[in-house]
């Protein structure tokens, strides 16, 4: 039995919810998405809770229950909160700026990394060391930092390279003479 499908989404004021047939529309004031429920479950509103119930009780639909609950609360959030993921970047000469709409990095290579930046996606550079991405779809906020991240990950002997700010590099001990 599912422990995540078993709570209901809570739709809070200011989000509209539409289910028709097998796809489901949320729409807010950080705009609008939809998701294509699977043929083994179901979801309906009741008041301002949005639940998701299996229709059968194969192992599939066991498991499409808990995920199609979770995308659907997310996809709730996003629209009324949004999604933010902290960047930091360590390292002498390392630095970000946003410029138009490109993010520019340099990260100690020969050459400046220009990153644009996808629809529905704000980032901003608080500081030359720190990125702020922001968006209403967890996924690809999350996809795009991994990105970002993945041009200099952070080593484990000086820790130099970009991470997330919730993130704690565990450090080597270097050579001993």
């Amino acid at each position: 039995m599912s422990r995540v499908g078993k709570y209901p989404v809570v739709v809070p004021s200011g989000v509209t919810v539409n289910i028709s047939g097998a796809s489901v529309s949320v729409s807010g004031k950080l705009g609008a998405s939809a998701l294509q429920l699977v043929e083994d479950v179901e979801a309906s509103l009741e008041g301002n809770e949005l639940w998701v119930k299996p229709l059968n009780d194969t192992k599939r639909a066991r498991m499409m229950w808990g995920t199609t609950r979770a995308l659907l609360n997310n996809m709730v959030k996003g629209v009324s909160e949004g999604f933010t993921i902290n960047l930091e970047i360590n390292g002498v000469g390392y630095r970000a700026a946003v410029q138009g709409e490109n993010l520019q990095l340099q990260l100690g290579y020969s050459h400046d990394i220009l990153y644009p930046i996808p629809e529905g996606i704000t980032m901003k550079c608080e500081k030359p060391t720190s990125i702020s991405i922001s968006g209403k779809d967890r996924q690809r906020v999350g996809q795009i930092a991994a990105e970002i991240r993945a041009y200099r990950g952070p080593e484990p002997y000086k820790g130099k390279g970009v991470k997330y700010a919730t993130e704690t590099i565990l450090r080597k001990e270097g050579k001993k003479k």
